[in-house]
């Protein structure tokens, strides 16, 4: 984690706590919500951050340590938990359902009809929080003022944990069997009464791999554009704040919203992974929680805050760091776009010369198939900020790859934005995808990372008219690369590598391709920023602080769990690569609800060197949870394969209560490839 955050004591107001409210539904359903009010506040806006993850107990000091400080100085909090899921009734199919949409515009109405809530409403959230906050600013309901979106995305397909590019992403198996593990776990009786054994069957009747449902939507159809708020931005009219970090993997949706709404939008990247910014684990964070006040302050409150006198993207110029499997720490700077897209921001076209050189003349070809251990140093997807989730040294999977290299960097340049590769290739088979990276080459020759992007070739179309590839054919494609700021020093170099697979990022395809690129017509865009010398007058954050969470105790981790940290085990005689990435590894005991949680998992991505068809992804997860009346275990394996023409998904679950089976099911199922 990174360093500690100051614990705030002195508050405008005092603190009142209601561990449940009911927030009625007009079908009957009751949302479970833990509510927060500044005492002696009167009428006051209502925060609204709206999860599956159980606020009993899943998110529980999380919530405390923000709502109550944002609660104490003059707003009421709710973390409300989505239908079918902690304490809600009701049962859960999907993410990012219609369903879901609609109960959160009624919840909102009924919110602002409450005696302590002066009619205005605001949506807070990061990852699925962020989500909802977007699409259901997409339907307008009346009381919502303003939402704070942090960790999400705007597209459905292209920027989720799904699809990359149209490829298969190895998050996708993986995050169905996370949230299996979740969905049949019951309510608290304590909070819903004797009927937490009904509600717990319906769950448990409901609960099924969602992988199922997302392999039967290969690509960007009417499933995907659901919920995508790409789709029409004109919908979303309040002011929106968009925040990410640079080593999270939905950084890039902040750019697409600052360019794509119309209304009052600021944006926000830092250093981080997966975080909010003042809780982070990649440094350095900033006062998050004071900059919500700001924003809240300015837009429901009609205070002058200063906020909106800021520049519209400020973002993190993160400087280079050699290439490692862990940061605790991204030095750089902040730096601050007026508007964006910025006018400023020019991309710079590098050609791909002969003989590997990057921006030079170039004719001719060069071909490439990837070896299928590309890809083993690529780290993590949406990385958390825990150990071993970057992306290590470049060279390892650069010897299976197209490297073009610029000379020696006479200055420092630096980047802000999307990166894009346009290239013109023939493949000799129907089915393939390219996997491009830019680095960061010191003269020691070690490669550091900087950004990345994936195309199904089949989508060089788009993602939804996939169009099988006639081999030897000369076609041409654009590879998007994900935003990003960074700067490289002068004597670096930048490279760019190109490779026909990156597992286990991306699913292989069903053959081992042949790219043959040809060069001069194919060329990398780099958006090159210009020194900006307002940048150094920027506003400091202020540091971070949070509220007081109530006591847990972290226990020792069970020793029955499979890993600890990733790890990638690499066989030299019988070319099999394993790829473990540990799931839910924890142990909390909540003394004050009289609960203590144990989670095991496992995602292990397995390949053979010569054998697409040999992918597999496997999962294994166990989460037990101990209350006075009950013991709850949840254990589940599951599997996803392929061969030629179709993915292979089986699930094994069984659910125990105090020891004893109540439920045992299977899945066994065959999916056709859709191009991919």
């Amino acid at each position: 984690m990174g360093k500690a955050m100051d614990i705030r004591t002195d508050y405008p107001f005092g603190l009142i706590e209601d561990e449940n409210i009911w927030v009625p539904l007009p079908d009957g359903t009751r949302l479970a919500g833990r509510l927060w009010r500044p005492d002696g506040a009167g009428q006051v806006p209502v925060i609204l951050e709206y999860l599956p993850y159980r606020k009993r107990d899943g998110t529980r000091a999380r919530d405390e340590r923000m709502h109550r400080y944002l609660a104490r100085h003059g707003y009421a909090c709710l973390r409300l938990d989505i239908r079918g899921t902690g304490d809600s009734e009701g049962v859960l199919h999907d993410e990012y359902s219609v369903q879901e949409q609609v109960d959160g515009v009624d919840a909102i109405a009924w919110l602002a009809a409450q005696p302590w809530c002066d009619g205005q409403v605001a949506m807070y959230g990061i990852s699925w929080g962020g989500f909802n906050g977007l699409q259901i600013a997409a339907r307008q309901p009346p009381a919502l003022k303003t939402i704070i979106t942090v960790g999400s995305t705007d597209d459905r397909y292209a920027t989720d944990i799904h699809w990359v590019g149209g490829c298969l992403s190895k998050d996708n198996f993986d995050w169905s069997s996370t949230m299996f593990a979740m969905q049949d776990l019951p309510p608290d009786p304590v909070i819903v009464g004797e009927a937490w054994r009904a509600i717990w069957a319906a769950r448990r009747e409901a609960n099924r791999p969602w992988i199922l449902h997302w392999l039967k939507h290969q690509s960007r159809d009417d499933y995907w554009r659901q919920g995508s708020v790409c789709e029409d931005f004109s919908r979303i009219t309040i002011p929106v704040y968009a925040v990410s970090g640079w080593a999270d993997n939905y950084s890039e949706a902040v750019p697409r919203l600052l360019a794509g709404l119309s209304g009052p939008r600021l944006g926000l990247i830092g250093p981080w992974a997966h975080s909010f910014p003042h809780d982070v684990t990649v440094e350095p964070a900033i006062g998050w929680l004071q900059e919500v006040l700001r924003w809240c302050d300015h837009w429901l409150k009609g205070r002058d805050t200063g906020i909106m006198d800021e520049p519209m993207l400020r973002a993190w110029m993160q400087d280079h760091v050699p290439p490692q499997t862990c940061y605790r720490e991204r030095p750089g700077r902040w730096v601050g776009e007026e508007v964006w897209p910025s006018p400023r921001i020019v991309p710079e076209r590098l050609a791909l010369g002969a003989g590997g050189r990057l921006g030079g003349p170039g004719e001719g070809t060069a071909s490439i198939c990837s070896p299928l251990w590309v890809g083993l140093t690529a780290g993590e997807v949406g990385r958390y900020g825990d150990e071993a989730e970057w992306a290590t040294d470049q060279r390892e999977d650069d010897g299976g790859s197209l490297v073009f290299v610029t000379e020696p960097l006479a200055g420092p340049l630096e980047i802000l934005g999307a990166p894009q590769l346009h290239l013109r290739f023939a493949s000799d088979k129907p089915f393939a995808l390219v996997s491009v990276r830019v680095n960061d080459v010191a003269p020691s020759g070690a490669s550091t990372r900087v950004a990345i992007g994936h195309l199904n070739l089949c989508h060089r179309h788009g993602h939804g008219t996939p169009q099988a590839l006639v081999p030897g054919q000369v076609e041409t494609a654009v590879v998007d690369l994900d935003d990003i700021a960074h700067r490289f020093p002068a004597g670096h170099r930048i490279a760019v590598s190109i490779s026909t697979v990156y597992w286990p990022i991306a699913w292989p395809s069903p053959e081992l391709a042949t790219l043959t690129v040809h060069l001069g017509d194919s060329a990398l865009d780099l958006p090159v920023r210009p020194p900006r010398a307002e940048d150094a007058t920027l506003r400091a954050f202020d540091p971070p602080e949070a509220a007081a969470a109530d006591p847990q105790l972290d226990l020792p981790p069970d020793p029955s769990a499979p890993v600890i940290r990733r790890t990638v085990t690499r066989d030299l005689l019988t070319g099999e690569s394993v790829v473990d990435f540990p799931r839910w590894t924890y142990a909390i005991q909540m003394p004050d609800i009289c609960q203590t949680h144990v989670g095991t998992g496992l995602a292990r991505y397995l390949i053979t060197e010569g054998d697409p068809l040999s992918a597999t992804c496997e999962t294994r997860y166990t989460v037990r949870i101990e209350r006075p009346d009950a013991v709850i275990t949840h254990e589940s394996h599951g599997s996803l394969a392929c061969d030629a023409t179709h993915f292979i998904v089986t699930m094994r679950l069984r659910i125990t209560e105090n020891g004893v089976e109540v439920l045992t099911r299977d899945w066994n199922e065959r999916i056709p490839r859709d191009h991919v």
